[in-house]
């Protein structure tokens, strides 16, 4: 789904200029995959910006309650999607859960908490999309639970194919604020970047798999 382009360019900016997204394309990280990346995202860092946090709680609310106007509950997935998800439910004077990436061993064996019936009309909240796998268990968490999932929202997109299939092939709709398109054309005006990388950030999105081998 489409964001505005102010507000795409606006949740770049942001996120570049709180190191919450880093670009390194000469000095390419390692995720926990073991792949190799030009780019890091952690959106948790806009926790600590109480501009940066009320700009996207209220973006988020705002496209929420646009394209999902039959939302009943908001869902943050553990746990980096726990507290913008709060955040958003309150903004739209909503109940609020979250859905762990497996069942507590102990108590009540809760993989889903929160006082969320099934069969509710939810929205699921996460900082980032990657490959879309585990926002995807989420959603079948909670589809298994009973909800009624109308969608993801999150703050940032790498845009990468295999999530954009990934989440076709669930038959879930997502949107994101900011996507990896918006954030390079943010980073080469501002100068974190400069024109010779836009080719090594531009492989890097067509085939992360292989790039930096």
């Amino acid at each position: 789904m489409q964001i505005s382009e102010p507000t795409a360019t606006k949740i770049a900016e942001y996120l570049l200029g709180i190191k919450a997204i880093k670009l390194q394309p000469n000095n390419p990280f390692t995720w926990a995959s073991g792949l190799k990346s030009p780019i890091y995202s952690d959106n948790r860092l806009s926790l600590s910006h109480p501009e940066i946090r009320t700009f996207i709680k209220n973006a988020l609310a705002q496209e929420i309650r646009q394209q999902y106007p039959q939302v009943e509950a908001i869902i943050g997935v553990a746990t980096a999607g726990i507290a913008p998800g709060a955040l958003v439910a309150d903004a739209l004077n909503l109940p609020f859960g979250y859905v762990r990436s497996e069942a507590k061993k102990h108590g009540m064996g809760k993989q889903v908490e929160g006082d969320i019936r099934p069969e509710q009309a939810v929205v699921v909240v996460e900082d980032l999309v990657s490959t879309g796998k585990s926002s995807l268990q989420a959603i079948d968490t909670l589809r298994a639970y009973g909800s009624n999932v109308l969608g993801l929202a999150s703050i940032f997109t790498y845009g990468l194919d295999v999530a954009n299939q990934n989440f076709a092939n669930a038959n879930c709709a997502y949107f994101a604020l900011c996507n990896y398109d918006v954030l390079i054309e943010v980073a080469l005006a501002k100068g974190y970047v400069n024109d010779a990388d836009r080719g090594v950030l531009a492989a890097w999105r067509k085939s992360p798999e292989t790039w930096g081998v």
